[in-house]
């Protein structure tokens, strides 16, 4: 099995740094919106219905709702800032949801929950890449994030031994948590520091510090996925990725931790 996940991580880096860098940048914004409705359909399926007519309706639905946020963001300069507080709101209320009231899930609450995950981690990612005109910032985000997973994985491994949300996810621990955020703090560290071209970060130690907090955070992403999938029976949200599941197990995470990350980009001027 860990074979398997490793092998399936190496060709997913190696598609997206060709994609990322190779290719024009609009290649990346295409890569994200596909992504993210690939995860549309899979969270169609925690809203409980059978069939494939719900999974296409609650497609459509995501799909017109990046369609109005590109609308709106091409309009007004403040669309991007307010959307980015609105998904820390929700963000919080699904830490509370989790900590809670986890089996307390219903099929409304489960849309919602899906709209208020992907829409502004869409927009993030295409706003960072619009601004910047680059892809690094996308790259940076989701190394972060899936360092924060490696770290977790393989500390909650050898070390776990306090759970961290035995209702939502039993294997997850405490150490995992640990080992996780000090991985993604390693990452942020090694990004402002050494690749300053790329990344223009003036003040390093609070930008490591932000990224640990947007690691730790991006934990809720993962854990309110958990929470939605225990409630409808499933084990993996796909079987996009042998060894990981579906794209919501490769991305949950960075669907809490992608606005929040430019969320504070914006807040320590980074990003207009």
């Amino acid at each position: 099995m860990l074979r398997q996940r490793v092998t399936t991580a190496l060709l997913l880096v190696a598609v997206l740094l060709i994609v990322m860098l190779a290719l024009p940048t609009i290649a990346t914004v295409w890569l994200v919106t596909m992504l993210v409705l690939v995860g549309a359909w899979e969270w169609a399926a925690f809203l409980g219905k059978g069939g494939n007519g719900p999974r296409i309706a609650f497609t459509i639905v995501i799909a017109l709702t990046l369609v109005a946020s590109l609308y709106f963001y091409a309009r007004s300069p403040d669309f991007v800032p307010l959307v980015m507080m609105i998904a820390m709101a929700w963000w919080i209320v699904a830490f509370l949801w989790v900590c809670l009231a986890p089996g307390r899930v219903h099929p409304v609450s489960a849309a919602i929950a899906g709209v208020l995950s992907l829409v502004p981690c869409w927009l993030a990612l295409v706003h960072v890449t619009y601004t910047t005109g680059s892809t690094y910032w996308v790259l940076f985000t989701l190394a972060l994030v899936w360092a924060a997973d490696t770290g977790a994985f393989f500390a909650g491994r050898w070390l776990g031994r306090v759970p961290l949300a035995p209702r939502v996810s039993p294997k997850k621990t405490w150490e995992g948590v640990i080992g996780g955020v000090a991985t993604s703090g390693l990452v942020a560290w090694i990004g402002a520091t050494f690749l300053g071209r790329f990344l223009p970060v003036a003040d390093v130690w609070p930008f490591v510090i932000t990224c640990v907090a947007v690691a730790a955070l991006s934990i809720v992403g993962d854990l309110t996925e958990s929470m939605l999938k225990r409630a409808v029976g499933l084990k993996d949200s796909g079987s996009v990725f042998p060894g990981h599941g579906g794209m919501l197990d490769r991305i949950d995470s960075v669907t809490a931790a992608a606005p929040a990350l430019v969320f504070a980009l914006i807040a320590l001027k980074i990003l207009p």
